[in-house]
């Protein structure tokens, strides 16, 4: 069936990765009757007007080409509407691909998954008229997170790192004072995440066995633990084996409101806001084609 889409590209995605699996698959997606109106905006405010006017065009899907952020990005204009999202992964987390299933480093098993045009529904969050649809976290990682946007050298992941080993020499449980659906809890951490899916960071398994259909969201609590502790534990983070941690805790909740005196909230790897923040599950929000 020709079907009409606009593919919304971030050239500097994975360090030019993106544009390189844009013309990779461009191709495909001619070859199978499609109709790609590319577009791509000089910063993030023009991309999403790009995004928006061919979304009110009537394009049969949006796809984007990019990382986490540019998904984000996406979420703001499709969520709540009727038309699908596709993703062709070409970031350095790739998280809410990795969520749904599709091939990260395969661009045409990726086209692929567009081309069998099999739309599924999923739940999303949204704090105000805001979306995300990984995980918002809210705690030392989002600290490291503001400490590596306030350095101008080095670029890339190495920054991150940099980042997390200043921060590990000062930090310190948080005090937290968390709503679930109406309980309250006040509780010393060091972190805590409110999760759509299951990861962040890349693969960070943060809230592993989180499913993104179940009108709720996870809620992750880390508690304290020593610096060397939590180094220890970090790894586990890939595997998603930290659950077993004695130190770990999850609840489910259809709305939460976390407050934590001096912590932004990062959601999808993008500035979210300063705490406290509600945040709730919107069943079914997004149709994405995975």
């Amino acid at each position: 069936m020709t079907r009409e889409i606009a593919l919304l590209t971030n050239p500097t995605a994975g360090k030019g990765r993106a544009r390189r699996v844009r013309n990779e698959t461009l191709p495909l997606l001619h070859g199978a009757g499609w109709r790609v109106r590319s577009i791509e905006g000089r910063d993030a405010g023009e991309a999403a007007d790009l995004a928006r006017k061919a979304v009110a065009d009537g394009v049969d899907a949006l796809v984007v080409c990019g990382g986490d952020g540019l998904v984000h990005l996406a979420l703001q204009v499709v969520a709540g509407t009727e038309v699908p999202l596709g993703i062709l992964p070409a970031g350095t987390g790739n998280d809410a691909a990795r969520s749904v299933g599709i091939p990260l480093r395969d661009p045409a098993g990726a086209a692929g998954r567009l081309l069998a045009w099999e739309p599924r529904r999923i739940d999303l969050a949204r704090s105000g008229h805001r979306w995300f649809a990984a995980v918002l976290a809210a705690g030392f990682d989002a600290v490291v997170n503001e400490r590596a946007n306030e350095m101008t050298w080095p670029r890339g992941q190495m920054r991150y790192n940099l980042a997390t080993l200043a921060e590990l020499r000062t930090f310190e449980p948080l005090h937290y004072e968390i709503d679930l659906d109406g309980e309250q809890l006040q509780l010393q951490a060091m972190l805590v995440a409110i999760a759509n899916g299951p990861s962040f960071g890349g693969g960070l398994r943060i809230a592993e066995g989180a499913i993104l259909d179940d009108g709720l969201l996870d809620v992750v609590v880390i508690g304290p633990m020593s610096k060397r502790e939590l180094v220890r534990t970090y790894p586990k983070l890939f595997r998603g084996t930290h659950v077993h941690h004695p130190q770990f805790s999850r609840h489910l909740a259809r709305r939460v409101t976390v407050a934590c005196p001096g912590i932004v909230g990062y959601a999808d790897g993008e500035r979210y806001g300063a705490l406290p923040l509600t945040v709730e599950c919107v069943p079914q929000a997004l149709t994405v084609l995975t």
